[in-house]
């Protein structure tokens, strides 16, 4: 229908409902608490278009009556969805964890403050351990958790990555003798002052530090490196070597202010969205379709064995790959690596196997042990391939059927009689490591990992 001969109650309710579907893209990406200023914001605007549509007269309409009603229970799940994504266990967990965080450097920073670089060992392994548990909580695929998950992990990054600063400092040579030169004196005095902004930022970015904004630390760290610039160093190599370190200091600080508004935007958090976990991507799909076209194959062709030199190249394009400090980043890649060596291990062990049938003259000959444990690879290598193309959960029958089936094969081994031959207890004893490693690849394709 025409919007100019629609009932002013229908175009009403056409209004409202543009102005809801906006909201619901906010309520979706919603990743604070209730106590949050922006889910107040959140909740006063849905409860207006809730006021708005019930002041609509639909004057005993049944076609706008049901319209208003549809919207009226749009916004009413809009704001069921807001509160329950302010209350998610997942999201109350990660503000626990970032709690315990604030509470780390509360009792930690001091040192900081009062000019210095001394970290103490158990700083650092706090904030590596908060690190870790941040990495352990599942966002179930909802962009309000990733959000909520990103936005504090990126800032406990940013303070290891100070604190690390700090350690390093601390193995480095002291500062400059003032008798130097009368520079080194004003350096010194800057670094003293870097280390004061070191402290204002951490406590800035873990949120308790109500006395300091980040601009106008920005200013501040500006300013230092004003006074840096001001200094006639000219002719004195050492000092401007020392002036120079100082200014590294100063920019590697400033770069983490523009954290808050990195992590506003949609392709900081969704890592679907990150280029480095798309090219990682981009290989694995690769990987899993000369994977696949292997497995649907009856033999392994000269052609198929040749996909190791290219899975192998794989392997290098993963390898240049940059994580950057995003540990979920890190671990992806680590996974894709996993998955393509574990196709090459499958292609090494076939073609082992079809060597071994054209050498039978050797094979009859070889000690009785050294043939029970390639006896053994011949099972193992038809579990793999089942293994490789397992895509389910540790809940289907499969799943258990292929760990019994492998734990059998690891028995297997274990009663192999070597006897004395040092051959064929050095190859039982890598078949029990390759039946382990497809253990523990079949453990990772159903860990239920998520970035």
């Amino acid at each position: 229908m025409d919007m100019g001969n629609q009932h002013p109650s229908s175009t009403k309710l056409q209004e409202i409902l543009k102005k809801v579907k906006d909201l619901g893209q906010q309520v979706a990406s919603f990743s604070g608490l209730l106590a949050d200023a922006e889910y107040k914001k959140l909740e006063g605007a849905l409860t207006r278009q809730l006021f708005e549509i019930d002041s609509v007269d639909t004057e005993g309409k049944g076609a706008i009556q049901q319209t208003r009603s549809r919207a009226a229970q749009e916004v009413e799940r809009l704001l069921k969805d807001l509160e329950q994504n302010a209350n998610h266990p997942c999201r109350l967990e990660i503000q626990k964890i970032f709690e315990e965080a604030q509470k780390l450097v509360r009792d930690e920073i001091a040192p900081l403050y009062g000019g210095g670089s001394c970290i103490t060992e158990d700083f650092e392994d706090g904030i590596e351990s908060i690190i870790l548990r941040l990495t352990q909580v599942k966002t179930e695929g909802k962009t309000s958790l990733r959000k909520a998950r990103y936005r504090t992990l990126t800032k406990v990054l940013a303070i290891q990555e100070i604190l690390e600063s700090c350690m390093k400092r601390q193995i480095l040579p002291l500062p400059l003798s003032t008798d130097t030169h009368p520079s080194v004196s004003k350096i010194n005095s800057v670094m003293c002052d870097v280390n004061k902004a070191r402290a204002s930022l951490i406590t800035l970015l873990i949120g308790v530090n109500n006395n300091e904004t980040y601009r106008h630390l920005s200013c501040v760290l500006t300013g230092l490196i004003a006074d840096l610039d001001s200094l006639d160093v000219s002719g004195h190599t050492e000092i401007r070597n020392y002036r120079k370190e100082v200014v590294g200091e100063i920019n590697s600080l400033l770069k983490h202010l523009d954290l808050e508004e990195e992590g506003a935007t949609t392709a900081a958090f969704d890592l679907a969205q990150n280029q480095s976990i798309m090219k990682i991507e981009e290989i694995r799909k690769t990987a899993t379709g000369m994977k696949n076209d292997l497995l649907k194959a009856d033999t392994i062709s000269d052609l198929q064995l040749g996909f190791k030199a290219e899975l192998q190249g794989l392997i290098a394009q993963l390898d240049e790959v940059s994580p950057g400090r995003n540990p979920f980043i890190r671990e992806a890649r680590r996974r894709a690596v996993v998955d393509v060596q574990a196709t090459i291990t499958y292609i090494d062990l076939k073609e082992a196997l079809i060597k071994r049938q054209t050498y039978v003259d050797q094979t009859n000959t070889e000690h009785p042990s050294h043939k029970a444990v390639w006896n053994v690879l011949g099972s193992l290598s038809e579990l793999q391939g089942e293994v490789l193309s397992f895509d389910g959960n540790r809940t289907d029958k499969n799943y258990k059927r292929l760990e019994e089936l492998i734990i059998k094969q690891l028995l297997a081994l274990d009663a192999v009689d070597v006897a004395g031959d040092e051959c064929s207890k050095v190859a039982r004893k890598q078949a029990v490591k390759f039946a382990n490693n497809i253990l523990s690849y079949l453990d990772m394709k159903t860990d239920e990992w998520e970035y």
